[in-house]
Parts: C-alpha cells; structure tokens; sequence
C-alpha cells in the first residue's frame, strides 16, 4: 500500500489514483456514439475523460467520452448493465449520465485543487470539471489525460450552452418539435383549459356556474397577453370592465366548494397611479365585492398574499441554503455535516416556508369549508403564490385533484395556463437570476407532505412527484418552458429553425409514454389509491347527503357550549361580517375570534379521516419532513438497503401481482377476456437488496467509507472507553445488508 516501506525524500511524482483502487476501467478502445434525439445536433467531445465515482470520495472511476449537444450533456462509456442490475426504472428520454442544458446550474473548474467557478470566457482550463445539477446530481470529470485542444473545446461548449443567455427559440424544445414525429399517446385524459368548452366543463363539474360564467373577451389577446384565452368571471363582471382595467382587479374564479363558496384570485392594481384612477378602481372593487358577498353567501374574503406569505426572494433564499445540503462532493463532506445536519437544515428556513404556506392553504379551506366565505386571494400578477394556494385548496378539498389525471388538469389550470411565468422562474435561458424562484418546486413539496402523511388518498406517487420535478428540465415539453400561453401561441406557429414550414407540434409532460415504458409508468401508479365507491342507485339521495357531510364539518356545536359566552351567539355574524369587509388580514388574526384555525385544525384532526373528503396535512414541528426521495437519492450513505418504505411496498406488490394473476385464471377459466384496465404492478425483484430510495437508487454499490464514523458515537460512550482509542471508522455495510 502507499505510505510503507522506505520514506521518499522528495518524491517528483504525485500519485492521484492509488494502486488499490484498481476497479478504474482502462480508456475504452471501441468507438462509442451519442444517442441522438430527433433533432439534437453533436456540437463538441472530448476523448479520454475519466469519470470519477461519487459515493466514496476516492479516485476511482472509468474512462469515456464527454459530449455536448444542443440538448445533453452526456458522458459514454462502454459499461452495460448485467441482468441482475438491470434497471427498471429508465428514463427514455435522459440517461444515467445525461443532463440536459438546462438541468445545469453551476459548473465548477478545479486548479491545483482550487475550486472556482466557470463562466463567460475561460482564459485558463480546469484539470477537473465538477458539474452541479438542479435535480442535485453532482458529476466529477478529469481532464488530466485528455488533449489539451479537446478540453478547451469541451469546456467551453459546455459553459457556453448552459450557462449563457440565450434566445427562446434557441431551446432544444423547438429543434425537437420541428424534427420528431407527432405520435402522442392520444389516450391521455389530463385537462388541457386551452378552449371554452373546457372552462365550462370544470364549472358543471363543481357546479359553479349558477354565479360564475366562462369568457371570450380575451380571444385574440386584446385584454392582455398575461390573461388566458378563457377564464371564468363572477356573473356581474361585464365585458367592458374587463376590457377597461386590462384583466387587473377582476376576480378570476379558480374553483367552487360543494357549499357553493368560491375561490378566486386577481392581480392587484398598480400601487403608483394619479388620484381619479385609484378612486375609479376603488368604486370598482366595492361594486364587485358587494356583488360576490350578496346572499346567502354574505361574506368575501380578501387575503393579499404578499403580505402575509414569504416573498419570491425569501424563497429564492431558503431554497438556495436547502440545496446545499444535498449538492455533496464525496462522502467525506457528507459525514464532515451529519452531526450538524439538523441545525443546518434549520437555518435554511425551507421546511419552515413549506409549514407557513400549508397553514396559509388551511386557513382558506376553513373559510371556504366551515364559514361558508369566498376568498379572494390577491397578489401582483395572481400567477406565483397565488398558484400554490389555490392548486393547495384544492387538492385539500377535491378528492378528483388527487386522482392522476385530476391532479394534470389541476396544474395546467392553475399554472399553465393560469400564467405562472416557468421560463423566467426556472431560470431557463439564464438571462435574470432577479427572476428566478422555487415557486413550482415548493408547490410539489407541499402536496408531498400530504402524500406522505395520506397515502391511500393518493391514485399517484411520490415517484410520480419525483420524476414530475425533473421534467421542469426536460425541454421536449412545451409545459413547463413558456412564461404564458400568449407566448407558447405566438412562438408555435410559423418560422420553424429547420426551413420547416406549418406550427411546431409541441408535446406535453403528460404523455408519460415518451419518457417511460408501461413497466416504469407502473410506479408512478399507488397501487394502495383507495378508489371512490361508487352510490347504490337505490339509495342515491341518502349517499348524496352521507357524501356532504363527510365533507363538511358543522358551522356550530350540536349542542352550545357553556363557554361561548351569554351573547357570542348573537355577535358572531355581525363580526363576521365586519372582518370580511378588510383587505390583507389573517383569518387567525388577533382582531377574529381567537383560536378559530386551531379549533378548525384540531377538530379535524380528532376525527377519522376519509379519504375522499376533506383531507388537512398535520404542520406542528416534525411532521414537516425533507422529501428524501428527491433530495437524497443520489447520497448512498442516506439510503437503507433493503429497508424504508419499499421493503412494505415490495411485499404488497407481490400479494397484488399474485391476486391479479389469479384473476387472470380466472377470466380464462370462464373463456372472459381480459380486462384491459387492470393496472400493471411493477415487479421488485431482489427487493431485499433494494436502496429505500428505489427506483432511483437501483442496487447501488456500497460505499468502503463508513455508515458512521466514532465521532458520532463520541457522546454516547463512556469517555474512560474512549482514552486510549485511537479515532476510527465504525463498519456498518455488514450489518445493512
């Protein structure tokens, strides 16, 4: 081993791959080629780049080629999967060691040891390229054994395309409509909204259209290019008002309660403006609040969200803290923060922003469900956080927004379509880092945590969730890559880059048959989604109010009680009714009845829960938890082998295939065809050997480092044990296995 044997004076040479690490593969001789995408162009590649292996913090690793493509960043190798790893969780779309140019988000250089980050024009290349990724991948490359004019070639390819502004056409989403076939899966069942009949349809489904109406005042966009095509006003609002104030000040209906309150949300007029224009639109918002507060319904809600929820730049902030953790070099850096870990994530103020919003999302619901109130939420543009509440209210309220399809159409009602700007908040033409902010993300980590906390309530994942985060970087899909649909509407017709004539045909993120095949669409399925009964005919009107109630919780106790107080009975709707008229104020606030969320939130919670109904997520102290399966699955030292949640999922995946092979021999015992709308239940095979941050961490190598170092264990022994120790490194592996 190094370091025995006769000491060297001045050794002349430095050994950075040591002889026992001798796993590293030799430079591949056969010629090996990207898989290319229709219309993906190679650009530039470097030979001879050696790949080092993450988890264990050594030199080891193996020899290939680095690629750069208008798409991909890509490393090849001729390594195959053996049968016994075969994964069967593949993306089609974007491999192991593919990332796409705008899943990029720092590029480091290392020289002489020294990290510094690459931008712009290089004056000096790197002996080593750390690449850092948005879906918190980390790739290490050495470029000490590769010609000097292929690494300046790669290098600054690489910079230049992922890390330079660019122009929108100039994405890959646009090269790819013009070159692939238009095969979608036309079997897809998501609700787009992009035309009247749509609008019109959510409104019969929540019954809303007794006092909401679907418009067209914004066809051809001659209100404004930030509003949808069709959106849904209160019945009092007119054509003229829309056109006069340009869509600003008009509550735009989001969703109907069973009770028949509503959800609504609208863009804040400008704050600086002459007297007659702020007197104009305040005659305006009167009118239309007295309108939506007429009977039965008498009371509006109005909730400005800038003031009472994080700004973009606080959660911008949190974020970029949040991730750090998880962006490790090797495990050395790992274990050097997991005695600190906690405190660390406490400072980020991540989970923290995800309670505030979860808290903020319940206190509507209790106006919408308990008070029987409109609420009005308020916000500059209505298309950042006012998204995330009412996408939240719903999913809280609407068991059909917790179905696969109901949940697609959620989000492109809400954000697609609604206008939240996914170009500039992702960031994805690196042109204003001003922009930039986690809205979409922190939208997803909250409806994990009901996910996590309410499984059954649930026909999706959180793999679904997992891989419906990483496909914010994929830009094959027209989803996730437009600010609104005025801007996808006039970028998809026309000039196409390939002297193509005609629209481009843009796909959509929910066709999951073009990243994955039916094995894998399998997982993103919960297999313990508890399906809505169906009502017995017979007793329909019985079942119909049964349903109400499940949903509902009563406005007043079955019987008063002794402590409301001689004359609470009679104030109670009169300071209803004088809280509604305030703009901006909590529904906790000092000046409502005290304790009103958490009399709402602990009466809930004191029940049994249906999973059709009403569904609140439990937000004191720990039971806001890290998403683990999207921030931790590229750390083995986090992952359990053979244990966590997969190893009970394994165990009913097997009853269920079992149970579904029975019923096949059954149907062919009795000459019956077979049902084709049986869910496909993906088999875990050697789920014993299985990370528990499967199927993203497939059967991963151990790490030779440690599972805990001693200095862990420091305080939980004796320190008399401890004296004469010399600090070592506790082996666990055994034992994991």
């Amino acid at each position: 081993m190094l370091g025995s044997g006769a000491k060297a004076a001045k050794p002349s040479f430095v050994s950075y791959i040591s002889p026992e690490e001798i796993h590293i593969k030799e430079p591949i001789e056969k010629e090996v080629y990207p898989r290319l995408l229709p219309g993906e162009l190679l650009l530039c590649e470097a030979s001879t780049v050696y790949k080092y292996i993450q988890e264990d913090g050594s030199n080891r690793g193996t020899y290939g080629k680095l690629v750069c493509t208008n798409f991909k960043i890509a490393f090849l190798d001729d390594n195959s999967a053996s049968d016994d790893n075969e994964p069967q969780f593949e993306n089609k779309i974007v491999g192991e060691n593919d990332i796409t140019l705008q899943c990029v988000d720092q590029i480091y250089g290392v020289y002489d040891e020294k990290k510094k980050l690459l931008t712009g024009q290089l004056r000096k290349y790197p002996e080593k390229l750390i690449i850092y990724c948005k879906d918190l991948r980390v790739f290490h490359f050495c470029l000490r054994y590769t010609k000097e004019e292929e690494v300046k070639r790669i290098v600054s390819g690489i910079v230049h395309h992922s890390q330079t502004p660019k122009l929108l056409k100039r994405l890959f989403l646009f090269s790819y409509a013009s070159a692939a076939p238009n095969n979608t899966d036309g079997r897809n069942q998501t609700v787009m909204f992009e035309t009247l009949e749509d609008w019109r349809g959510e409104l019969e489904r929540t019954k809303g259209n007794a006092k909401y109406k679907a418009v067209t005042t914004n066809e051809g966009y001659r209100v404004s290019e930030k509003l949808p095509l069709y959106f849904v006003v209160p019945i009092c609002v007119s054509e003229e008002s829309i056109l006069k104030y340009e869509g600003r000040g008009i509550p735009i209906w989001c969703w109907s309660c069973h009770n028949g309150a509503a959800l609504l949300k609208m863009s804040a007029f400008p704050k600086e403006q002459d007297d007659s224009s702020s007197q104009m639109q305040k005659a305006f918002l009167d009118g239309i609040y007295k309108t939506i507060s007429k009977p039965p319904y008498e009371l509006l809600k109005t909730d400005d969200l800038s003031s009472s929820l994080p700004s973009l730049q606080d959660i911008q902030t949190a974020y970029t803290k949040f991730k750090q953790l998880f962006l490790i070099d090797n495990s050395t850096d790992f274990w050097a923060t997991d005695v600190k870990w906690f405190s660390l994530l406490e400072s980020t103020n991540w989970l923290e922003i995800i309670r505030r919003v979860l808290k903020k999302a319940i206190e509507v619901v209790e106006c919408l469900e308990r008070q029987h109130t409109n609420v009005l939420l308020i916000e500059e543009s209505a298309t950042d956080l006012c998204c995330v509440i009412s996408s939240l209210v719903q999913v809280m309220m609407d068991s059909y927004s917790r179905t696969k399809s109901g949940f697609q159409s959620l989000i492109q009602k809400e954000w697609v379509i609604g206008g939240h700007g996914f170009l500039d908040r992702c960031n994805h033409l690196h042109r204003s880092d001003k922009e930039e902010a986690p809205v979409f993300l922190l939208l997803l980590n909250c409806v994990w945590q009901l996910v996590q906390q309410y499984p059954p309530a649930f026909e999706f994942t959180e793999t679904y969730l997992t891989v419906l985060s990483d496909s914010l970087y994929v830009p094959i899909f027209s989803t996730f890559f437009f600010n609104s649909q005025h801007q996808k509407d006039t970028n998809v017709s026309g000039e196409s880059l390939n002297t193509q004539s005609g629209p481009f045909r843009f796909l959509t993120v929910w066709d999951w048959s073009v990243q994955f095949d039916p094995k894998a669409q399998a997982f993103l399925n919960n297999p313990l989604y508890a399906d809505k009964p169906k009502p017995d005919k017979s007793h329909r009107k019985t079942a119909r109010f049964k349903h109400q109630r499940q949903l509902s919780l009563p406005l007043t106790q079955t019987k008063s009680s002794t402590k409301r107080g001689f004359f609470r009975e009679e104030t109670d709707h009169l300071i209803k009714n004088i809280l509604g008229k305030r703009i901006g104020k909590f529904i906790n606030s000092s000046d409502e009845p005290p304790n009103s969320f958490r009399e709402f939130y602990d009466s809930w919670h004191s029940k049994p829960v249906d999973y059709h109904g009403l569904l609140l997520p439990r937000i004191d102290g720990p039971e806001i938890k890290v998403w683990a399966q999207r921030y931790l699955r590229w750390i083995p030292e986090a992952q359990l082998h053979g244990g966590g949640t997969i190893a009970t999922a394994a165990n009913i995946l097997d009853l269920m295939e079992e149970v579904q092979s029975l019923q096949v021999k059954m149907d062919e015992e009795h000459n019956q065809a077979i049902s084709g709308d049986l869910h496909s239940v993906p088999v875990l095979r050697n789920s014993a050997r299985l990370s528990s941050l499967f199927p993203f961490a497939l059967l991963q190598r151990q790490s030779i480092k440690p599972a805990l170092p001693t200095s862990t264990w420091k305080d939980l022994e004796d320190e008399d044990d401890l004296v004469n120790r010399d600090d070592e490194f506790v082996d666990l592996s055994g034992d994991i296995l």
